[in-house]
């Protein structure tokens, strides 16, 4: 089988091209960079911007299917740090025209099944607003309230997906990501997520130290290892189930936490500096797997403190690497 995956020099991408080549699969990665922190396993790597309509063709040119992970993105502090100087309007233009001509080209070159990474910032924000929040469930997203921006862009790219499979028989499959983290990630530079940053911050940091926190430190989300998100993905796109799904992990915990997990990981005495002026995102979300785990028999099997410890390592030696640490 032939299979593009989209997004190929990021994060997930990156662990789910090397996850299908070791299940046989002949894989073309397409990215406009290449992965940054090991090479990619893919029997094929395209540099193409998929904001251009030719280049999305070339990129699905005789694909039996397609992964969808191609995208503008980063964590809170990357989404908010220009909110008003273009960067919501960037996100959405971007990832609009990358999902619709992907769609598109999908539908031209006759691809059998297609999978689209979606967010669980498509979830309306007034069901987020507790610290103590309930699980989200599928149904959840409507009627609608997503986060600004990014949560709209993926809402809609999730429509696109029904429309493409009622019209036309394109065979799609929605996934809803809810904070994957994991070694080869983005760990500094303003579009890491908060488990990267924290685990860069308490590297850094001298045992009896300090950290910054944004927020309070009380705010609460859950965390899903790469791994896990990728075994996930793999059983939804041999499932025959087309509606959105939530893959992400269903223990909550404060960002406090967080902080004590990989301190105790690290084996450092840790205090925490809070800054209430820096960006927070919603006060609570957690994942609702009932669906996930009835349909694909699929539930996380990586503890937050397995991942964090294998994610801390790996970014200890990052910087080590990068002379920032001795």
């Amino acid at each position: 089988m032939h299979i593009l995956v989209t997004g190929a020099g990021g994060f997930i991408g990156h662990h789910l091209v090397n996850a299908l080549v070791a299940r046989g699969a002949r894989v073309r990665g397409v990215d406009v960079k290449h992965p940054e922190y090991a090479p990619s396993q893919a029997h094929e790597f395209m540099l193409l911007d998929l904001r251009r309509r030719e280049a999305a063709q070339e990129a699905l040119a005789d694909m039996d299917e397609v992964y969808m992970l191609a995208a503008n993105m980063g964590g809170i502090g990357f989404i908010e740090r220009r909110r008003g100087a273009g960067m919501a309007a960037d996100i959405v233009h971007d990832n609009t025209l990358i999902n619709l001509l992907t769609l598109e080209a999908a539908r031209e070159a006759g691809v059998k099944r297609i999978f689209f990474a979606s967010s669980a910032c498509i979830y309306p924000q007034h069901l987020q607003q507790e610290a103590d929040v309930t699980p989200l469930k599928e149904e959840d997203a409507w009627p609608s309230d997503p986060e600004d921006g990014y949560g709209h862009e993926k809402l809609y790219a999730e429509c696109l997906c029904r429309f493409y499979r009622e019209d036309y028989g394109l065979e799609t499959r929605v996934a809803r990501f809810h904070n994957i983290y994991g070694p080869l990630g983005t760990w500094d530079g303003g579009r890491e997520k908060s488990p990267a940053a924290i685990a860069r911050k308490v590297a850094l940091a001298p045992d009896g130290g300090e950290v910054e926190v944004w927020g309070d430190g009380l705010q609460t989300r859950s965390y899903c290892y790469v791994s896990d998100c990728v075994e996930g993905i793999l059983r939804l796109m041999r499932s025959d189930y087309a509606q959105p799904l939530n893959i992400g992990d269903d223990r909550l915990v404060t960002i406090n936490e967080l902080v004590d997990i990989v301190a105790r990981l690290a084996g450092k005495r840790i205090r925490r500096r809070h800054d209430l002026t820096k960006a927070q995102g919603v006060r609570g979300r957690n994942s609702d797997n009932t669906r996930c785990e009835e349909l694909l028999g699929w539930r996380p099997q990586v503890s937050l403190e397995q991942g964090m410890e294998q994610t801390y390592i790996w970014i200890e030696e990052q910087l080590r690497q990068a002379g920032r640490l001795a």
